[in-house]
Formats: structure tokens, C-alpha cells, sequence
């Protein structure tokens, strides 16, 4: 290690979407020679593994368990281990690491060979500034969250207590965005979001969570790049009153989409793929933890097959689709219960993808240019439907403002309209045109590099 290299902690929230990423980014931080702990529990170390072996030695795991919580199952360590109502007991569990990470920490500061310069940390850590400014150890929040997202939630005074009290002031944008934009939830989604302002079975709220982490931060990095954000990185710092810094988009390695496999789900899969014409093929997925009611399920699934859109399915639980669907749609439609993400996206059959909008998947997809059905569930993933709207590179399937309901035809029509139809070309053309911004790894490298040069300042 040379003199000026950096002793980083990286301690990410218990869900994929939020570790994998800060994975990507401890990744980039090792191989510029800076030592890593990164910190999370037992099973998911052992899961992120698995997903990328690839890992360099300058990255070493920490794990703490979690401790015991009534109606947590005693195997749950991330959040899609169970469902969206008992993600409030896994953020109770994670709290009661607060006391063997102090203990860590102290001990790890009181020795100059091991002690951390900088401490990354997510949104669900309200405890741990304090813990680390006692030691003298500056903190940076770590978003998953766009730019965007951040600027319509604003800043901290606004997010405790502010003139939005009524859930359709969230169904516009903000008075403090200067330059016009349709960020903003719809009405079904301004319901789900409020709920994050109410206690749980942890005692405190995600708005309390987040308040302390961006108090607490010296900065505050987003998963994001100046190309795509400019304007609203520049906002967020001014709501911030702290610099906020881009860390790049931290796409997967696209080499990941290039391997070989022996794996026969996975060879039947992409003998499929081979077997289509050329963006031909509309891609369905939802994560790992979005999920839709079954009255809704069975609407998409319908309008899908209205559609005769040619299609791959990764659906984890396929029981739950109409009577008769799979052999309906056997000639031009495949589910399965799990696919390789990134090898799908890349083939050439490939030529849209319907999805939920969370950010993970949408950098994914941008790695090769895309067009997507959008069907925001839950969480933050509304904004970025709008944002992503807003580039015309993806159309929503229209809801009911109230319910949040669809029809199967609304879907059938979407999908033809961003997949053949002549009218969607601006569409196809713009996301073919966006990849440029998600595979410019020159652009990328330069963020972190920036960002590495900032965290040395404070060293």
C-alpha cells in the first residue's frame, strides 16, 4: 500500500440493490490500491461471493450477524428474503448491530494499522455518524437513489417538516426545482411513498434514517454521472448546502454477459434467444423484489399475450400466472423462474425490456440500449419512470390515478408501440443513443477518480 492509499469502510443496506452496487464501487476503490472492509451479514457476504468471484484482495468482508427479532425469520438477512410488510424487522434487526459495530470500530481506530480513514455508508444507518465522528472519521452517504429522486424528496428541513402535508402535493414537483420537469409521484404512488414518513416496528422512520445519514455525511456520492445529471446534481448540492459528487454509474462488468456457462436452465435459455430474429424479443423482469398483486399479474400476462410480442419471462414464482398462459404463448413466449440478467440483455435478439424502473436494472439495460415498457411498483422507482420518460427512451403503461390499476389492453398496446410499431422509432433510436452515456467507461473511471481525490483531502 502506498502512502497516500485509503483505508475505506463500506457498510450498504441488507438489500441487493443497494450491496451490489457499493460492491462495484469498493471494486473500482480496490483496484486504484485502497483497502476495503466491507461490512454486511453472514449469508449475504457468502451470496455476493458467489455473484462476483471475481474480487480483488484488497477487499475484505466483515460480517456481523443479525440479531433475533420477533416475526423476522431466523434466516432473513436481506430484503428479498422476505416480503415488502416485513422489511420493518429487518431494519429493527440491523439496528442491533449498532452495538458490536461500535465495538468494532473503536477498537479498529485505536490502532493506526487499522484504523479507517473514510466510512460509506447507506441511507438505513442513523446511528453510525455518531459512532464515527467520536473517532474522528468522516462519513459519505452513498445513494442508490438518482439525483432527481433526491431533489423531489428535497432537503432535510423539508424532509422532517414541510409544506407538503397532503398526499396529491406529491403528485407535483416541488417549488424548489427552477427549470420545468414532470418528476413527481403519480397519485398511487404518492400513497405508497408517504409511508415512509410513519414509524415501524424498528421506532423510527426511513425520513428520520435519512435525515441523520445526510447530516451526518461530510459528502454525499450518487450513483450517478454529470452526462446524465448535471443540472440536478448541481440542485441537490444546493439543498444539501454540501457537496454531492457523482460516482459514475457503476455498471456491471459486461464481461459478465460474455461467459460461458454449463448451467442447462441457462443453456435452454439462450438456445431460445439464438432461435429468434434479431430485436425481436421483448425482456420481462422485475427483481427481486418487486412484486405485483395477482389480479395484476394476470393483467400484464394478458395484455402480453394480446400483444404477440415475442417475449422472455424471468418470473420467480410462475404459478401465480393465468389458466392456460404458458401453453397459449408457447410459440412466441418463455418464462422462467430465473434468468442470467446480463447475458439476455446483451443478445441480439433482445430489443426492449418491461420493467419495474428500478435503477440497478436500468443501468444494466442501458449497457446496451434498450427501449423500455415501464411499470413502476414501489419506492423511488415512479421518479425515475418519470425521468426516464422525460428522455423519451421508455413509455410508461398507463394506470388508474387512484388505484393504480391497468388494462391488459393499455399493456398489449405499450408493448407493440416501444417494440414495432413505426411510431415508437424516436424511442428505439434515443436508447440506442443513451448507451453511449452507460458505456462510457472513460467518463466512469474519471468520476471515481474525482471522487477518490476528494475522500484524500480529508485524510
Amino acid at each position: 500500500m502506498s502512502d497516500d492509499s485509503l483505508h475505506i469502510l463500506v457498510f450498504p443496506w441488507l438489500a441487493f440493490g443497494h450491496m451490489l452496487p457499493l460492491l462495484q464501487l469498493s471494486k473500482s476503490l480496490a483496484k486504484r490500491g485502497h483497502r476495503i472492509t466491507y461490512i454486511s451479514t453472514p449469508t449475504n457476504i457468502q451470496r455476493l461471493v458467489q455473484i462476483q468471484p471475481d474480487l480483488s484482495p484488497g477487499i475484505q468482508f466483515l460480517s456481523f450477524p443479525l440479531p433475533p427479532v420477533e416475526h423476522l425469520p431466523e434466516t432473513a438477512e436481506a430484503t428479498g428474503d422476505i416480503p415488502l410488510e416485513k422489511v420493518q424487522y429487518l431494519k429493527k434487526a440491523f439496528d442491533g448491530l449498532e452495538a458490536p459495530f461500535s465495538t468494532f470500530f473503536k477498537s479498529a481506530c485505536a490502532d493506526k494499522s487499522t484504523r479507517p480513514d473514510w466510512v460509506i455508508m447507506d441511507f438505513t444507518h442513523h446511528w453510525l455518524p455518531k459512532i464515527a465522528e467520536d473517532c474522528c472519521v468522516p462519513c459519505t452517504y452513498f445513494s442508490v437513489f438518482i439525483a432527481p429522486a433526491l431533489v423531489f424528496f428535497g432537503p432535510c428541513s423539508e424532509l422532517l417538516s414541510g409544506y407538503r402535508t397532503s398526499v396529491e402535493d406529491f403528485t407535483v414537483p416541488p417549488n424548489w426545482i427552477p427549470f420545468p420537469s414532470n418528476v413527481a409521484f403519480r397519485l398511487h404512488e404518492a400513497r405508497s411513498f408517504l409511508s415512509v414518513g410513519e414509524k415501524n416496528a424498528s421506532g423510527i422512520t426511513d425520513t428520520e434514517r435519512i435525515v441523520s445519514v445526510i447530516n451526518g455525511s461530510k459528502l454525499v456520492c450518487v450513483r450517478s454521472c454529470h452526462s446524465l445529471e448535471s443540472k440536478w446534481l448541481s440542485l441537490l448540492s444546493k439543498l444539501y448546502a454540501k457537496e454531492v459528487m457523482p460516482v459514475g454509474l457503476l455498471p456491471p462488468s459486461i464481461e459478465q454477459s460474455n461467459r460461458s456457462t454449463t448451467d442447462v436452465g441457462e443453456l435452454d435459455v439462450m438456445d431460445w434467444l439464438d432461435r429468434q430474429h434479431i430485436e425481436s424479443v421483448l425482456y420481462i423482469a422485475f427483481g427481486s423484489e418487486a412484486t405485483l398483486s395477482l389480479e395484476l399479474l394476470h393483467e400484464l400476462a394478458l395484455g402480453i399475450e394480446i400483444s404477440k410480442v415475442h417475449f422472455l419471462w424471468a418470473l420467480r414464482k410462475p404459478d401465480g400466472l393465468p389458466e392456460g398462459f404458458i401453453e397459449r404463448t408457447k410459440e412466441f413466449g418463455v418464462v422462467m423462474g430465473w434468468v442470467p440478467q446480463m447475458r439476455v440483455l446483451a443478445h441480439a435478439s433482445v430489443g426492449g425490456f418491461l420493467t419495474h424502473c428500478g435503477w440497478s436494472s436500468v443501468v444494466e439495460n442501458f449497457q446496451f440500449g434498450h427501449p423500455l415498457v415501464q411499470l413502476p411498483i414501489y419506492a423511488d422507482q415512479g421518479l425515475n419512470a418519470r425521468i426516464l420518460e422525460e428522455k423519451e427512451i421508455g413509455v410508461v403503461i398507463p394506470r388508474d390515478e387512484e388505484t393504480g390499476n391497468f388494462r391488459r389492453e393499455e399493456v398489449a398496446k405499450v408493448v407493440r408501440f416501444v417494440m414495432v410499431e413505426e411510431e415508437g422509432k424516436v424511442i428505439r433510436h434515443n436508447a440506442k443513443q443513451l448507451k453511449e452515456i452507460f458505456t462510457d467507461r472513460n467518463s466512469h473511471e474519471k468520476h471515481i477518480d474525482d471522487f477518490v481525490e476528494k475522500l484524500k483531502t480529508f485524510k
